[in-house]
């Protein structure tokens, strides 16, 4: 859990008691300036080590949740290429473009994360089909339960799904 959800919590009695903590749930940003002065003059008494820990970890978890979104939003692309392919338009293949290279991005400043589209596939389609289906008008089952795309295919810039491309607007 980072600031932002731990601000909705309740307030902690406790909270007094570790350095930088009030001021944690006060100004996050003075926050993350002294604490990163406290690192950098290596004063570690005046670290807040709970809530530094907490943002360390959340950190991580807002990479994961980033390259998942951006997935589903491939997936809906590629749905929408497919299976209307006399309503595409050049701003389906931009976002493709766009999403397939932000987690390219993602991966290549995490290597550590080059597993994560392929663990997220499923969860990524479902949405994707989702919204694919609520922007096209067409109902859900229109679209395959499963996801037909293999990961590699999905994040490949060249990979575009059903009838060969007509003139796109």
């Amino acid at each position: 859990m980072g600031h932002v959800q731990r601000q909705q919590q309740t307030r902690s009695s406790a909270s007094s008691e570790r350095p930088g903590s009030d001021l944690y749930d006060l100004d996050f940003v003075l926050w993350t300036v002294e604490q990163a002065d406290a690192i950098r003059s290596r004063r570690l008494g005046d670290l807040d080590l709970l809530n530094l820990a907490e943002e360390v970890a959340c950190m991580g978890g807002s990479q994961r949740s980033a390259i998942a979104s951006r997935l589903a939003v491939v997936i809906e692309q590629l749905l929408k290429w497919e299976h209307q392919p006399d309503e595409r338009k050049y701003g389906w293949r931009a976002t493709l473009l766009v999403q397939r290279g932000a987690i390219q991005g993602l991966i290549d400043a995490s290597p550590s994360l080059r597993s994560h589209p392929a663990a997220t596939l499923a969860n990524a389609y479902r949405l994707g089909r989702i919204k694919a289906a609520l922007d096209t008008g067409l109902p859900e089952s229109t679209f395959p339960s499963e996801c037909p795309y293999p990961i590699a295919a999905a994040l490949d810039d060249g990979f575009y799904p059903g009838p060969e491309e007509r003139h796109v607007v």
